[in-house]
């Protein structure tokens, strides 16, 4: 028999207007809270894979999850804020917190910009770490760096025009999107594209293609309007409040995005945060991987309970 688990939909107002899509999985009175923040150009499908396994903590009450789509992904409007910034997505993730888990520990996850707008709330709200916030899974993401400083003149060139070539995408996103249309995710080329870039040698056809299809469902918007965001990131001396809890940090070892440098960094900042390298691993971790990427946020579930109990 099927374990039955309460599910519902929410949707929460952020301070400039914009409306975040969420869903919610098990009771109020569950023992932790569990909010999964997804990563750039994705949307809250990207846990599903982690969210079917925690499934029966879920409808054992052990576990309440949240998953929500950051702006201007999935269901998720953009609100009025311009340009967009990581910040912002910290900002976001009070407002969820604020909305659907307002009493007892909560364990973040954050997936590649998912894991950047977790290290942005904790800088600039780093009296919920400890308190509400009793741990954290970074999930093949980066505190800084992603963008580094040219070192020749054809990359210090390229760095001028890029502000040029996005504004010029989103002026043009409509015509980009009907071009898009043409090389549809079932395409063969599409997806050799999204393997190269995003997956492991061991990814199945049936994984790269449901990644595929969450970022062929987002717009060129969030393509070109994140990245300088992506670009601008760097907390990389702003995580004291992740110190204070429970935090593991795990990559895949084919990381081209965020590649490995990043995670050994993050270990680095945080002395007791465990790394986990998984091997022949790309980027989408949750979804390649989600064994790994669940018994983490399971061990940080247990310490939490078990703070709440102790208190």
């Amino acid at each position: 028999m099927t374990d039955l688990v309460l599910h519902r939909t929410a949707a929460v107002r952020t301070p400039d207007g914009a409306l975040l899509h969420a869903t919610v999985d098990g009771a109020d009175d569950a023992a932790v809270t569990v909010v999964l923040a997804h990563g750039w150009t994705l949307s809250q499908a990207a846990w599903d894979d982690p969210a079917r396994l925690l499934r029966p903590r879920v409808a054992a009450g052990e576990v309440r999850l949240v998953r929500y789509d950051q702006r201007g992904h999935g269901r998720s409007s953009w609100g009025s804020a311009e340009p967009v910034s990581v910040d912002r997505l910290g900002t976001d993730l009070a407002a969820v917190l604020d909305a659907l888990a307002p009493r007892g520990p909560v364990v973040l996850g954050g997936h590649s910009m998912g894991g950047m707008t977790i290290m942005c709330l904790a800088a600039a709200r780093p009296e919920l770490f400890g308190d509400r916030v009793r741990g954290v899974a970074l999930v093949s993401t980066s505190a800084g760096d992603l963008q580094r400083a040219p070192r020749t003149r054809a990359e210090r060139v390229r760095r001028r025009l890029t502000p040029a070539a996005l504004t010029a995408a989103l002026a043009g996103a409509r015509v980009v999107e009907r071009l898009r249309q043409l090389v549809p995710p079932e395409h063969p080329r599409h997806r050799a594209v999204v393997r190269d870039l995003l997956y492991g040698v061991d990814a199945t056809e049936e994984m790269v293609r449901a990644g595929a299809e969450i970022m062929h469902a987002s717009t060129v918007r969030a393509f070109t309007a994140f990245l300088p965001a992506l670009g601008d990131h760097d907390k990389r001396s702003e995580l004291a409040a992740l110190i204070r809890v429970p935090v593991e940090v795990l990559v895949g070892d084919s990381d081209r995005l965020t590649p490995v440098r990043h995670s050994r960094q993050l270990a680095q900042a945080l002395p007791h945060a465990p790394l986990v390298v998984v091997p022949r691993t790309g980027h989408m971790l949750p979804q390649e991987r989600p064994g790994p990427v669940t018994a983490a946020l399971e061990r940080l579930v247990a310490a939490a309970a078990g703070d709440r109990a102790a208190a």
